[in-house]
């Protein structure tokens, strides 16, 4: 059994980690790869289209508190006094059973993530230049310009934390940026520790 990775993807809005993502878990499954896409939890209410236990895992707040007490949480926060953050049941099944468990999650999320699980791989995504990220914000035609200034100053302190991440990947062009993530699956699966049971001899 292929042993397996915990990859922590982060970047800053318009850097387009969600298309990359998605194409990555396409051509993971082309490679008979099994995946886990680790899935937050939040107390808020659901909104119409979503389903609980795909968009979210939809809980109620004395639940996640329970459950926050207990450390079944990988890392949590709270945002317009409602709370979101993510189980850690499921991501270690997976990842006992040799699934590349994936984490689509900002940089605060991904430094707690990283804190419980020292063997964690992180990679940040990053256009080719910053200057494209309001181009995408702008090309969106869903934010004010106040929004996408908002955006841009988080992002550029985001671009100063991610100093702390293992890789970094440039979607120049989405295929590329995918060759690049599988890229670092394959070289973190020869690292030294995870494969020094087989000098055992």
């Amino acid at each position: 059994m292929k042993p397996g990775i915990k990859l922590i993807i982060s970047g800053p809005s318009g850097a387009g980690k969600g298309t990359v993502i998605n194409r990555m878990l396409k051509r993971l499954a082309e490679l008979g790869e099994e995946v886990y896409l680790s899935i937050s939890m939040t107390t808020r209410y659901m909104r119409e289209g979503e389903v609980d236990g795909v968009s979210y895992y939809f809980t109620d707040k004395p639940s996640f508190e329970r459950l926050l007490e207990e450390k079944g949480l990988l890392e949590h926060n709270c945002y317009n006094g409602e709370y979101y953050g993510t189980p850690a049941a499921p991501a270690e099944e997976a990842f006992a059973a040799g699934k590349i468990v994936l984490f689509d999650i900002d940089i605060n999320g991904g430094r707690q993530i990283r804190e419980r699980y020292s063997d964690a791989v992180t990679a940040f995504l990053i256009p080719p230049e910053f200057s494209l990220l309001e181009e995408r914000l702008k090309g969106r035609g869903t934010e004010t310009e106040d929004k996408i200034r908002h955006r841009l100053e988080i992002a550029r302190g985001e671009y100063a934390a991610a100093a702390d991440y293992d890789y970094v990947v440039v979607n120049d062009t989405i295929d590329d940026a995918v060759d690049e993530l599988l890229s670092i699956i394959a070289a973190e699966r020869c690292r030294m520790s995870r494969r020094e049971k087989l000098l055992r001899i």
